[in-house]
């Protein structure tokens, strides 16, 4: 992997030198890079993980036509969203700091955990599903997986086990709070003994989600940054 030399500015991105060229950065999410849309006909910048000049618009997290992102500037690019979910899907199970969540979910009995992860009760859970999606919950998730855990308030399993979230890090819940709807992917399922049911966790995507909000934009856990970049890097390949 080359190297990258950080040029620090007073703007709100930052330049970085990667492949002998420099590229621009969010001066908050410096892993975030910076391109021109030479599609726009007004000003607008490409958002991508990926340091590729030019650009792979459909690999783009999105655009924005103003630095920093807003929630109003940016346009979500479906795509991404699709395969960052993908990606959560095959590997959250295996990201450190969601099994410390599992495991302190089993210790504590179920019950709201401080490092930001909620539970609810599986058995709790498999009745909203046979009553079907009760919209108006949970921040519009319409009984979707972790949007369902955010209506009922994220009650614990009692020692039946229950679900966890998998949430964005640009704005950590306080401890023994449930991360806002908008900042939630998903919810994986964790038995009593705080292992993943199924051997890794049935996610569901909690149908909340966005990728701008006023905390910020896209806030993964140093290993599913990884994991999303190398399945980016992938698919790049595959495109060419």
């Amino acid at each position: 992997m080359a190297m990258r030399t950080l040029l620090r500015t007073s703007a709100p991105y930052r330049r970085v030198i990667s492949h002998g060229r420099s590229i621009a950065t969010l001066s908050d999410n410096p892993h975030i890079y910076i391109f021109d849309d030479p599609t726009s006909l007004h000003k607008s910048h490409i958002l991508s993980l990926l340091p590729t000049n030019p650009p792979k618009p459909d690999l783009a997290i999105g655009t924005t036509t103003v630095i920093p992102p807003t929630p109003a500037s940016v346009k979500e690019n479906h795509r991404f969203l699709d395969i960052l979910q993908t990606v959560i899907g095959i590997h959250a199970h295996n990201d450190p700091d969601i099994i410390s969540q599992a495991r302190a979910m089993a210790s504590s009995g179920g019950s709201n955990l401080g490092s930001g992860a909620s539970m609810f009760s599986s058995q709790r859970r498999r009745r909203h599903e046979r009553q079907g999606p009760s919209y108006g919950g949970g921040g519009g998730a319409g009984g979707d997986g972790a949007g369902g855990a955010s209506s009922q308030g994220g009650t614990g399993g009692g020692g039946r086990g229950g679900h966890i979230h998998v949430y964005d890090y640009r704005h950590p819940p306080d401890y023994g709070r449930i991360p806002d709807p908008e900042d939630i992917f998903g919810s994986l399922e964790v038995d009593a003994a705080g292992g993943f049911v199924g051997g890794h966790g049935r996610y569901q995507r909690s149908g909340t989600y966005r990728l701008c909000t006023r905390d910020g934009i896209l806030g993964l856990s140093p290993f599913l940054k990884e994991r999303l970049v190398e399945r980016l890097r992938l698919e790049e390949e595959m495109v060419g």
